[in-house]
């Protein structure tokens, strides 16, 4: 692993970055003029009430009403929160900030930086399955390298922090991947619903070549949760 090309991403030689995924066999760019992350979600993000109503019963003419039901919540276990904030293992507290996918299933990555986005239809702080996703760019023109570029040397065992209005979950680094651009449908560990509860950071990773696209793999970093959340230090 050798990091980010620093040619690229200083001064007046560097260049921004696009984090681009796609979902359900679209193809994944780091791309570098444009700022989105581009997911093709099936069946659209899910809602943060988690509850269905049960429909009205009808039986031999006549209607009964059927109570409306709540999914039952594990005994002890927290409402889970969206996250806040991310301390990577240098220690450097990154801003999250929520990005909701449009129409055409794309989802627009922070351009600063120093803040990074958080998948809507992802899992959220507390919740019991699924891929917390978070992303960032590797760097820009105006600002240089960005946090998430220490992704590209994490080493497991490290730890990673989120934050919310009230909870905190420490996770331990378990794999640092580079997948190269293409179709993520044979790698849907990075972003599905289903699955251990998880957190998975994305950014972009060299070789930078311009006449290719800029960077040309995806540096995905997996890590595991330790324990239960835990209320958010003052």
């Amino acid at each position: 692993m050798s990091g980010v090309d620093r040619r690229h991403s200083s001064g007046g030689t560097a260049r921004s970055r696009n984090v681009r995924f796609a979902v359900a066999a679209v193809a994944t760019f780091c791309l570098v003029a444009t700022a989105v992350l581009a997911l093709v979600l099936a069946g659209g993000a899910r809602g943060d009430s988690g509850e269905r109503s049960v429909p009205t019963a009808r039986q031999a003419g006549v209607e009964s009403d059927v109570a409306r039901a709540a999914v039952g919540r594990r005994t002890g276990a927290v409402i889970p929160e969206t996250p806040h904030v991310v301390r990577l293992p240098s220690g450097a507290a990154v801003p999250i900030r929520p990005v909701a996918t449009t129409a055409g299933g794309t989802l627009a990555v922070p351009s600063d930086v120093n803040v990074s986005g958080w998948w809507r239809g992802g899992s959220r702080i507390g919740d019991p399955f699924g891929s917390n996703l978070l992303a960032a760019h590797v760097d820009s023109a105006s600002q240089g390298l960005g946090p998430f570029a220490e992704l590209l040397t994490a080493r497991a065992g490290q730890s990673i922090v989120l934050t919310s209005a009230n909870l905190q979950q420490e996770y331990v680094v378990s794999s640092l991947r580079l997948l190269p651009k293409g179709p993520l449908s044979a790698h849907p560990w990075v972003y599905s619903p289903s699955g251990p509860h998880r957190l998975t950071l994305v950014t972009c990773a060299g070789p930078y070549i311009a006449s290719r696209g800029g960077y040309l793999n995806l540096a995905v970093v997996t890590a595991t949760a330790v324990g239960e959340p835990t209320q958010r230090e003052s």
